[in-house]
């Protein structure tokens, strides 16, 4: 090997080879009581050794001639290991790589598992580390608890001894004046605070307080620092530690367990649940005053996964009140409608009220004129065409100051159910019948109406001025459907009048006062009011108007009124005059303000407590109407599902004119639907897709334009808005104020959709002679017209054997070789079907002619 400084010339890059030194030094040692050693402390370098056997960069570079001989040595292994695995030198060299290589891979991915395992591990100690200082914290926070609770503790016992100190000095002081027991001479204070006492006395100072210091200091320390807290004493097993108070707590807490057997867990107690039809489990829960939870977790534990909100029946809710211990009450939906009247009245605060008397009768008889000559006012000019149109209510004073309460409803036909509800709602019913007219159909059903509500009848023989009246002739006809009036015998008083000239009104009222004092009609204005909507609508600047008659109590502002399915509290009273009132009373009508919609007429409204109440009705009323419209709805489409059938049938052929039916009141949207549904046949039909009460509006004139319909506004307009959308979307807007133009249009439309009646006139007979086959023509019958004649482009019938084989159309008819119109009997002629080429010689053509006709509605 070459010198450590000769390190010049070529070395390959590797550092000259050097022999290994070896380092040393010295370490000084400290040990106790001061004494101290000087330690030789030698240290090695690590001796790395590289591929090949050879010293790796802490050694020299080895001659080129060695270098030389250790690359043939590598070499020669290589192609030893090579044959021996049957590989090349490159191809071993290429493995060596590839596994040097995933080797390299290998480690590099366990440093990085390392590492995560690392970072891991870091992560938790973080958290460890967090979690003890969270735990350290608690624990200081528990022990300050501790010493503040002991430190109150000791300044409450100390505080306690105390006064017990300074009671007891007081008593000592008391007892140093008092003679001895047993003759001894008194003690006496020498004024330095030492009792002495006196001849062959000695001081019993020192043996007092020799007793009693043991007891005052605790444990005979110094009694001056019993009044400081340290922690040693407050932590400390101190005789004078008294127990913290939530240490007592606990301990009662304990012995009250132990005694009642959980203090926690409050008496159950029973009640009574009151079930609905349906209830959810939370409704269920706050009856039985139990938690939710609880009633959650049984049904689970019953396998129901049921939440708080979910409904449930009443049997299931029966049973589950009944594992909890408590009773049940079944109530039905309808039960909210219990006691909605009231109570009967006492016939003590009964009082007489006016009768309430409707005037019914044919159309134009003359019911409104009459009741105007008793009103001294002009309505009929008011009314369009000269015919009431919904149901009017006035109260009349008569001179005797007596009060009568009309209900004037409509003659015409279309008003049934307006008649129908004038005669439930009264108490007497006077049938005007004009004496130039005498009885006509709506008359009888007038009378039919009021004898089906079980009320009175007074006939008022109307017109009876006029020179063509005939008053015998109206009692006459009056017996055929069992009205007898007194003159012929019967019960039924009868008055002959004039609206025109006021004769006979005395003897009419006085009638009417007669038959009231029969039914001795009383009401008690004391109590809540309930009474019969008589007709609704929708006024534009006030809203939702109810016209109700109050049957019996008061109605007052303020009250909060159910009619039907609407709800409200009343706003304002106003009666027919236009005059704001406070209240009414018994058998007066007035107009009501503030509900929420516009109620069917009809319906019967009362008085209830609160809007909660209400509320509960209105809301049970629209399900059930829901329920029923759509019950009825399953109805009519299993229906129509038969009239489907019946068309693919062939059987009926139905035409349908759908309308949209606004009206002013809702006694006249009523009564137009129901006269429209008796125009309806089998084959056409009129159908009120929308009636409701009110102007027209944009949604109005939308809904008829997507089902193609019309809209019928009576006693209504549109606003400028639908009149536009109208215009544009191009929807036919008709306006009416008499009810029965409307009908008549309806009926003309109805009976220009109704099929025309076809007729069959026969015509002529014509034998066939020859057949000829003619190109692009097909086959021609040489025929003679046997009887009557043909005409081109007629219906044909083919007999054989006089057995019809075929029906259709003429297709050619020559003569010779000409086409001609007509052909008589006794004549020839050529013929060709259409569509049609079997044909025989010795066949029999039929020729008629169809003729169709119009029809109309009944």
């Amino acid at each position: 090997m070459s010198d450590t400084k000769d390190t010049g010339g070529n070395t390959g890059g590797r550092k000259p080879l050097t022999v290994s030194r070896k380092t040393s030094g010295t370490v000084k040692q400290s040990f106790s009581h001061g004494r101290s050693k000087q330690v030789v402390v030698e240290t090695k370098k690590r001796r790395t050794v590289g591929p090949g056997g050879s010293e790796g960069s802490g050694s020299a570079p080895a001659s080129a001639g060695g270098k030389a001989k250790g690359e043939a040595t590598l070499e020669q292994k290589l192609k030893a290991i090579a044959a021996q695995r049957g590989i090349t030198v490159a191809e071993l060299i290429a493995q060596q790589k590839a596994l040097a290589e995933q080797k390299n891979k290998q480690n590099a991915r366990a440093k990085e598992i390392e590492k995560d395992k690392a970072a891991q591990e870091r992560l938790r100690s973080e958290q460890e580390r967090k979690l003890q200082e969270q735990k350290e914290r608690e624990e200081a926070e528990a022990r300050r608890k501790a010493e503040e609770e002991a430190r109150k503790a000791a300044e409450a016992a100390e505080k306690e001894r105390a006064e017990r100190a300074s009671k007891s000095s007081s008593s000592r002081a008391k007892a140093d004046f008092q003679p001895a027991s047993d003759g001894a001479p008194p003690v006496a204070d020498d004024g330095g605070g030492r009792s002495k006492r006196g001849k062959g006395g000695r001081d019993d100072r020192n043996d007092r307080s020799r007793n009693e210091a043991p007891s005052r200091g605790g444990r005979g320390g110094d009694s001056r620092r019993r009044g400081k807290l340290t922690i040693t004493s407050a932590l400390g097993d101190d005789a004078d530690r008294q127990r913290s108070l939530a240490s007592v707590r606990r301990a009662r807490e304990r012995e009250r367990e132990r005694r009642g057997g959980g203090g926690n867990e409050r008496e159950k107690v029973s009640v009574e649940v009151t079930l609905p039809e349906t209830i959810t489990l939370q409704d269920l829960a706050g009856r039985m005053n139990e938690r939710v939870a609880d009633v959650v977790k049984f049904m689970i534990q019953q396998g129901e996964m049921l939440r708080g909100n979910d409904i449930i029946d009443a049997d299931t809710a029966e049973l589950i009140a009944e594992e909890f211990g408590h009773t049940v009450k079944r109530v039905a939906e309808s039960d909210v409608e219990i006691g909605l009247e009231g109570a009967e009245d006492d016939p003590k605060d009964l009082e007489p009220r006016p009768p309430i008397v409707t005037i019914m009768g044919h159309v134009d008889h003359g019911k409104t004129s009459l009741l105007d000559a008793l009103r001294k006012t002009d309505v009929v000019s008011g009314e369009a065409g000269g015919i009431t149109q919904h149901i009017g209510a006035y109260q009349v004073k008569l001179k005797s100051g007596e009060r009568i309460t009309f209900l004037d409803t409509p003659g015409h036909a279309a008003f049934t159910a307006m008649r129908a509800r004038g005669a439930t709602a009264t108490d007497i019913a006077i049938i005007v019948v004009a004496a130039d007219d005498s009885v006509m159909p709506q008359t009888i059903e007038s009378i039919n109406h009021a004898k089906a509500a079980g009320v009175p009848i007074i006939i008022a023989v109307n017109k009876s001025d006029l020179e063509t009246a005939n008053p015998d002739k109206v009692l006459t006809d009056l017996l055929q459907h069992d009205v007898q009036v007194e003159s012929m015998g019967g019960e039924t008083q009868a008055v002959a009048v004039s609206a025109k000239t006021g004769m006979g009104l005395d003897e009419l009222t006085d009638a009417i006062s007669l038959q009231a004092e029969l039914l001795e009609l009383k009401a008690n204005p004391k109590r809540d009011a309930d009474g019969i909507v008589v007709e609704s609508q929708l006024d534009k600047g006030r809203g939702p108007v109810a016209t109700v008659l109050v049957k019996r109590g008061t109605l007052k502002r303020g009250d909060i009124v159910v009619a039907g399915t609407q709800w409200g509290k009343v706003r304002a009273l106003v009666d027919e005059r236009g005059q704001q009132l406070k209240d009414a009373g018994p058998s007066q009508p007035v107009e009501v303000l503030g509900l929420d919609g516009a109620p069917d007429p009809g319906e019967a409204f009362v008085v209830v407590d609160t809007e909660a109440r209400a509320r509960e009705i209105t809301d049970y009323r629209v399900r059930t109407k829901r329920q029923v419209a759509g019950k009825a709805g399953a109805a009519a489409r299993a229906s129509l599902d038969q009239l489907m059938t019946r068309l693919k049938e062939g059987a009926v052929e139905t035409s349908e004119l759908p309308v949209v039916v606004k009206g002013d009141v809702q006694g006249s949207v009523e009564a137009i639907s129901q006269s429209l549904d008796k125009l309806s046949t089998e084959e056409v039909r009129a159908r009120v897709i929308h009636g409701a009460v009110g102007g027209i509006s944009e949604s109005d004139v939308l809904l008829a334009k997507s089902s193609e319909a019309p809209i019928f506004a009576f006693n209504v307009r549109a606003n400028k808005q639908a009149r536009d959308l109208a215009e544009k979307e191009g929807v036919e807007i008709r306006y009416y104020s008499v009810i029965y133009d409307l009908i008549d249009d309806v009926k003309a439309t109805l009976s220009g959709m109704l099929a025309p009646e076809k007729r069959e006139t026969f015509i002529g007979y014509a034998e066939i002679l020859e057949v000829f086959n003619i190109t692009k023509v097909g086959k021609v019958a040489g025929c003679k017209i046997s009887e009557g004649k043909v005409l081109r482009g007629c219906g044909v019938r083919l007999l054989r054997d006089d057995v019809v084989i075929h029906e259709g159309k003429l297709k050619t008819l020559k003569r010779f070789k000409d086409e001609v119109n007509e052909v008589t009997a006794g004549m020839e002629c050529g013929m060709a079907f259409e569509r049609y080429d079997d044909i025989r010689v010795g066949d029999k053509i039929e020729c008629f002619q169809v003729e169709e006709i119009a029809r109309t509605l009944d």
